[in-house]
């Protein structure tokens, strides 16, 4: 596996690029898409198993904000903050003359890959999903409550600042803000899911602190493309951390039949 580093400038701000690529030819291009509190780094070893399952090209990429990316300049989310990301992914593409690709997203990143399907479907061949969020539930405000606690009260500050820097109190609050705001708990996104034509697979824990199993189960009743769902006992909501064996397995099942 051949890695390389990058900064890609999209409009004002610069994101940082991270690739593993395939020393023989490569059957595909996956981009990893982190979570809310994420980054290239926090993906560990994940992304290089799935590039020696798949045979794909990988790239992992920091959202602006996040790890060695551009940080905020005191912006304020709106209720469409995943669809901004879901274009600033289209252009990265573009800059990375990537025509069709497999996107792997994880929680807010996950969400985000759902929309760019939605919205750029001759771009995105295949999605592999984990923790995704389509609408708000009660357990989603109370766990992001329970994280803006964790935070204030605990070494989660000093944990994130390691990959974060000087931007992390931003970043926590850029996402605690928004998804406890008044206005975010009518945000949903179910109306795009029918614009959905590829292929889904959505890893669900049993134990999700974030989002009950309703939220897979409605991506794969209102998508168009054919959408397989794993629910996964005794874990949370970060699959490719706690049992990445299993993750991989399904991976592979999955692949065999294709």
């Amino acid at each position: 596996m051949i890695e390389n580093e990058a900064i890609v400038a999209i409009a004002d701000f610069e994101l940082y690029v991270k690739t593993l690529k395939q020393e023989q030819t490569a059957q595909g291009t996956t981009i990893f898409l982190h979570d809310s509190l994420g980054c290239t780094t926090l993906w560990r070893d994940f992304p290089a198993r799935y590039a020696q399952l798949t045979h794909h090209d990988v790239i992992i990429y920091d959202r602006r904000g996040y790890g060695r990316s551009t940080p905020y300049q005191d912006e304020v989310r709106g209720i469409n903050y995943m669809e901004t990301e879901a274009d600033v992914l289209a252009e990265l593409l573009k800059q990375l003359q990537i025509s069709q690709c497999t996107l792997f997203g994880h929680s807010d990143g996950a969400t985000i890959s759902l929309i760019a399907a939605a919205k750029y479907p001759d771009l995105i061949r295949q999605l592999i999903i984990e923790g995704p969020h389509i609408y708000m539930e009660e357990v989603t405000h109370a766990g992001v409550r329970a994280a803006s606690i964790t935070y204030n009260h605990t070494d989660l500050r000093q944990r994130l600042e390691k990959y974060h820097g000087e931007r992390t109190d931003e970043m926590v609050k850029a996402w605690t803000s928004t998804w406890l705001s008044d206005f975010f708990q009518e945000w949903n996104i179910v109306h795009q899911l029918p614009s959905i034509v590829c292929p889904v697979i959505a890893f669900q824990g049993e134990k999700d602190e974030f989002g009950t199993a309703q939220q897979v189960w409605d991506i794969q009743k209102h998508s168009t493309g054919k959408c397989e769902v794993h629910l996964i006992p005794k874990i949370g909501h970060t699959p490719h951390k706690e049992c990445p064996e299993v993750v991989l397995s399904h991976l592979e099942e999955y692949l065999s039949k294709e």
